[in-house]
């Protein structure tokens, strides 16, 4: 077999474990999409209203109605059933029959219920995808920093190695021998609580999917497309509004709806005695709504004054979502300037400055406590890169699942 094949299937076999428990941010928001309890709720409550639509304009359910009238209780023929000819077996069927305008107003509220329930649902979608989102980047920006102490523990040693040639060739303190020890053992302090945090962000993820959250996060930071060219009413808190204003308004027709007056046809047979004769009757009877100032007025008030309550929370929850997005705005450019600011000078200067102080130190020129010193702050600039980093991912996140998903879809 081709050596080449050989090395090629080894490398391959030996790479599956890793690859193939990679968590990518695709993943994590597709498993979190089907599994999501929330979610599922959201799709029980929506079937439920759905459902529940279905007969909002159908008439009651007819009556049956029996009973026996004009039974004789005294005088010669009491306590007999066909001995007087006013005694009647009666069987017949009742039906209700509500307005049309109430009626047409339970179709309509019924409906806008279905959509209002729908737009809850899309809330809440939202909601989850954030969060899973906001979950990935902390566990991903976990696994970055822990990667770095690869490196921080290679030059930790780097260093113990020119403090003891520093040491063999008469230069420097006794004490200097330690220094590099009580790096390392504050590297390990980092490293634990770093291992805290990724404990932390894999449970938080846990809670949108399941295990899968024990995997490691792989891939790249997401980069949305974040321009400022958004559309503050895409937001899907705010486009619940409007389903929400229907059903309102629909509520308030209902309640304008109870002064039509409801009405109701009953069609009896009457059995009597055989000489008498049975009969049919049929009978009509009318709701009167007569009294609207104490009964339906008030119902209507109650419901128009939800309606502008409605009207003037729409007003606020846009006044304080265009807040939140210029903020978020804000805030995203800052960081985007931080990055880019850590990425270009920051570190490279720190890593310029430990490779200045240790040639230095080599050289018998510098001091070892100043190599110590800029090797913390290039510890720090690249923690803080990476903070930067995830703090934006963060900000894109909220940005891009709240205003501009819809658009990308």
């Amino acid at each position: 077999m081709n050596p080449l094949y050989m090395r090629a299937l080894v490398v391959g076999v030996l790479a599956w474990p890793a690859w193939a428990s990679a968590l990518t941010l695709d993943d994590a928001l597709r498993l979190a999409q089907n599994n999501a309890p929330s979610l599922a709720a959201e799709s029980a409550k929506l079937q439920a209203a759905t459902q529940a639509a279905i007969p909002a304009g159908e008439l009651p359910d007819p009556k049956l109605v029996v009973g026996l009238q004009n039974f004789p209780i005294g005088g010669p023929n009491r306590g007999t059933l066909y001995g007087d000819d006013m005694t009647e077996q009666m069987i017949g069927i009742q039906q209700q029959v509500p307005s049309r305008d109430k009626r047409k107003a339970r179709i309509e509220l019924a409906d806008a219920t279905v959509e209002r329930t729908a737009a809850e649902g899309r809330i809440e979608r939202l909601n989850v995808r954030q969060a899973t989102a906001q979950a990935w980047i902390r566990a991903y920006a976990v696994e970055r920093k822990e990667a770095l102490f690869k490196d921080f523990y290679q030059q930790n040693r780097l260093l113990q190695d020119s403090v003891l040639a520093q040491l063999a060739g008469g230069r420097g303190q006794p004490s200097d021998a330690v220094i590099p020890r009580q790096e390392a053992a504050e590297l390990a302090g980092r490293e634990d609580e770093l291992t805290q945090q990724r404990a932390q962000a894999r449970a938080a993820l846990k809670r949108w999917i399941g295990p899968a959250a024990n995997e490691a996060p792989s891939g790249q930071l997401p980069n949305w497309p974040i321009d400022g060219r958004y559309n503050l009413h895409q937001h899907p808190e705010l486009q619940a509004f409007a389903p929400r204003t229907r059903e309102a308004e629909a509520r308030l027709r209902e309640a304008k709806a109870q002064k039509t007056s409801d009405w109701s046809w009953e069609v009896d047979y009457q059995h009597r005695g055989r000489e008498y004769g049975d009969m049919v009757s049929l009978q009509l009877s009318f709701d009167l709504p007569i009294f609207p100032g104490r009964r339906q007025n008030p119902g209507i008030a109650a419901k128009q004054a939800e309606l502008d309550q409605l009207d003037a929370e729409r007003e606020a929850v846009t006044r304080e979502h265009t807040q939140q997005l210029d903020d978020d705005l804000a805030q995203y450019q800052r960081l985007d300037r931080a990055v880019q600011r850590s990425q270009d000078s920051l570190v490279p200067l720190a890593e310029e400055k430990v490779a200045l102080s240790l040639a230095g130190y080599r050289a018998g020129k510098g001091d070892l406590l100043n190599l110590v010193s800029t090797r913390r702050e290039l510890v720090e600039a690249r923690f803080k890169q990476i903070d930067a980093l995830e703090q934006r991912a963060l900000v894109g996140a909220q940005l891009y699942f709240a205003y501009g998903e819809a658009s990308h879809d």
